[in-house]
């Protein structure tokens, strides 16, 4: 029998934007959620929270997994299709690529905000 491939969904936000940032990421039932990570866009907490998905794939010992966001341009700049604008997105994007290393390039899919458990968490942190 194969293991399945995990799931590691993430979402980043800040309120307002600019403004606190905050990553949320789900991965195997457990949900990870990290408050004031610093003054930020919107775009810089997505990357965030990209990065500590990695972390946590890797902390739990998945060899194959799944890095699933709802930022169109994160996914696009993570998965090396669309240019990293600036200064700020360049260095996110080296901090993501250092946390890879010399492991194969992670799978990163764009889902639908919806189907994001990591922005659903995240969203269940604040009152409406």
């Amino acid at each position: 029998m194969t293991a399945r491939r995990r799931k590691v969904y993430f979402d980043g936000g800040c309120r307002p934007n600019p403004g606190k940032m905050e990553a949320a990421v789900v991965t195997a039932g457990t949900v990870h959620i990290l408050t004031d990570l610093g003054l930020g866009t919107n775009c810089d907490a997505e990357w965030v929270a990209l990065i500590l998905a990695v972390d946590v794939a890797l902390d739990s010992g998945a060899d194959d997994f799944v890095l699933l966001g709802d930022s169109a341009i994160v996914v696009a700049q993570a998965l090396r299709v669309a240019k990293c604008r600036g200064a700020n997105m360049q260095r996110h994007f080296d901090a993501f690529a250092a946390k890879v290393g010399d492991r194969e390039w992670p799978r990163i899919r764009k889902i639908a905000r919806s189907q994001n458990l990591a922005g659903i968490a995240l969203a269940k942190t604040h009152e409406r």
